[in-house]
């Protein structure tokens, strides 16, 4: 999308979202915060880390289309204990 004004012209990128999967996720994200204790595990590390409401529901939406996405890709079974485990962060070390 380019916009042209006297001197200055500015080039953009155009950004589109499918309203209908965005609200259907919503709600797919906010239901399994009840039904899943790892799904709510997720989104509360993600309100810790900083990320607002609406943020934290669309990255666990994400996260879940993701596990929906690996299961139908290796015709494995969902597992909700492998797919919200918890991430490993690497050891600390200490200065000498």
């Amino acid at each position: 999308m380019t916009r042209e004004s006297g001197k200055s012209r500015r080039v953009s990128h155009r950004r589109i979202k499918n309203s209908r999967l965005a609200a259907t996720g919503r709600h797919r994200a906010f239901s399994a915060l009840t039904a899943s204790p790892g799904a709510h595990a997720h989104y509360n590390r993600r309100r810790n880390i900083g990320d607002r409401y609406h943020a934290a529901l669309r990255r666990l939406f994400n996260r879940m289309l993701g596990q929906l996405h690996h299961c139908l890709a290796t015709r494995q079974r969902f597992d909700e204990t492998i797919a919200f485990a918890a991430p490993v962060l690497p050891p600390l070390t200490t200065a000498a």
